[in-house]
């Protein structure tokens, strides 16, 4: 964390937009951010003065009680997700609603919210509750993604005061389903697991002292794994891309599957590679 950056939050009105705006506005505060931006996106430029209607009141209701931010209200016109993945460039985080109005009440996640954790130049978090208790959680497994995820999960505890749970799932998918694994061979797996779980988060323990860490290695598929272990979380953190990822994938399927599952605030963490 660097203190003095911005913080933007899309704005379009919705519960899951408000939860967002209240959320940056703590994390802002918490982060000694320079700036907090509440960006309104609209197609219709002949819609400007209810968009107005509709940031600036957010503005007021989540920055007026939080002083030491400088707020700002935007409405822009164009595409949702392209005007905020421009606002990423150079932000610390940009902060989004896991549904915006738009969606219908059945859809887990909302497309800008999907689409923006794809394309952001920076961290993205697609907020849902917005709880003051709880660890870090965060996914590890080794990939550049996951280790930038790591620092960015140490940072945000040690900022809040609180545990990290770092989890790292693991499979037997060399031996399953043909031939069932023993349990001394379940057991092997679980030590590697542990192992590579402590090597990861060597440098980070000794960078941050004062963290009090929680290793889980945990067989079982990662996405359920995760927001099993995120269920009473303050934030849950994740790589853009994990190991199985590939150049051309815009955000991986652990990622994916935790947006649509977690009940907790995600953060989506990419390395500085893109």
């Amino acid at each position: 964390m660097h203190p003095g950056g911005r913080v933007v939050v899309g704005v379009d009105g919705s519960p899951a937009s408000l939860a967002a705006a209240e959320w940056a506005a703590d994390e802002a505060v918490l982060r000694r951010a320079e700036q907090l931006q509440f960006v309104m996106v609209t197609r219709d430029p002949l819609a400007d003065d209810e968009a107005w209607e509709t940031v600036g009141p957010v503005a007021d209701r989540f920055a007026a009680r939080r002083s030491g931010v400088l707020a700002a209200s935007e409405v822009v016109h164009g595409d949702p997700t392209d005007v905020l993945v421009q606002f990423s460039d150079g932000a610390e985080l940009v902060a989004v609603g896991s549904r915006g109005r738009g969606a219908l009440a059945a859809t887990l996640l909302g497309s800008v919210s999907a689409k923006v954790a794809a394309h952001a130049r920076c961290p993205v978090v697609v907020a849902r509750e917005n709880r003051g208790s709880g660890p870090v959680v965060v996914g590890v497994d080794n990939s550049p993604h996951s280790r930038a995820a790591l620092q960015y999960a140490f940072d945000a505890a040690a900022r809040y005061g609180c545990e990290l749970v770092a989890v790292q799932a693991w499979q037997d998918l060399e031996l399953a389903p043909v031939v069932p694994p023993l349990d001394h061979e379940l057991a092997a797996m679980r030590d590697e697991a542990l192992r590579g779980l402590s090597e990861q988060l060597a440098g980070c323990t000794e960078s941050y002292p004062d963290v009090p860490v929680h290793r889980i290695a945990q067989r079982g598929h990662p996405v359920s794994e995760l927001a099993a272990a995120a269920e009473g979380a303050r934030l849950l953190v994740v790589g853009h891309r994990g190991r199985g990822g590939f150049t051309g994938l815009l955000l991986g399927s652990v990622a994916v599957g935790v947006l649509h599952h977690a009940q907790c605030p995600v953060a989506v963490v990419r390395d500085a590679r893109g």
